[in-house]
């Protein structure tokens, strides 16, 4: 997968540089420090996938993402300090949304739904079925859907988030991720209210600051008496002190 890296501040596309050595199949193919250079660069180099910044000089990454006009169009993953721009990033159909400081495990996650997406893409469109098979992912084990669900805002209004389809949920400061196959959605909830809403759902808590869907772990890592959990698409999620007995009940684990 060929990567664009956006972002007006060095240290941040050396931190994106280190991160991209360590992911297999992705090569870092250019970078570029404003909107506009950015529009130039992705119209130049056509790369799979492109890390926008938001905030830079210019053209803001939002505005660059819109007048993209290249096919087949390059997926998105946004980076930004600030969480209320992801509404404007989902509805020019970002595969996902990153908050800085990046962490590893999450941008490894969004590599992988994007390389996901794109795979998608491409054999919809020698298929001419890209609605089918999206929707078929989206609905991938959602037979008999559990009640509820979660309304999230987008620009023109608001979509349904079937709990069914979340992978797993992590804290983002005054907001959550509800992370899912093909991409994340921001909600503006409380732990605490997220807690009795999913009560009797099939996603379990493990942390103070996470809920993760049991048959999405892969595998389990021990250190100590620590457990960490590690999801299908490459998540790593830590499990508190208070959840470990929890976990290893949901899990089956000795």
């Amino acid at each position: 997968m060929r990567v664009l890296l956006v972002d007006d501040e060095d240290l941040a596309l050396d931190r994106l540089r280190t991160f991209f050595a360590d992911i297999e199949g992705t090569e870092v193919v250019g970078q570029a420090s404003d909107g506009d250079s950015a529009v130039a660069e992705i119209e130049r180099l056509t790369p799979d996938l492109v890390l926008l910044d938001i905030q830079m000089p210019g053209r803001n990454g939002l505005r660059a993402a819109a007048d993209i006009k290249v096919e087949p169009r390059p997926e998105l993953v946004f980076v930004t300090a600030h969480e209320h721009y992801a509404p404007d990033a989902f509805d020019v159909d970002a595969a996902d949304y990153l908050l800085k400081p990046v962490r590893f495990d999450r941008l490894r996650q969004a590599v992988e739904r994007a390389r996901r997406r794109r795979t998608l893409r491409d054999q919809a469109a020698r298929a001419g079925q890209l609605a089918e098979e999206v929707a078929a992912l989206r609905s991938s084990g959602i037979a008999g859907l559990e009640d509820g669900g979660f309304w999230v805002p987008e620009r023109h209004g608001q979509r349904r988030v079937p709990l069914e389809a979340i992978d797993w949920i992590e804290a983002a400061r005054d907001y959550v991720l509800l992370h899912t196959a093909v991409r994340s959605h921001l909600l503006r909830i409380t732990m605490a209210a997220l807690e009795e809403k999913l009560a009797g759902s099939t996603l379990l808590r493990v942390h103070r600051s996470a809920f993760v869907r049991p048959d999405k772990v892969s595998e389990v890592r021990r250190a100590n008496r620590s457990l960490t959990l590690v999801l299908v698409d490459g998540a790593t999620v830590q499990v508190g002190p208070s959840y470990v007995a929890a976990v290893k009940a949901a899990l089956a684990l000795e």
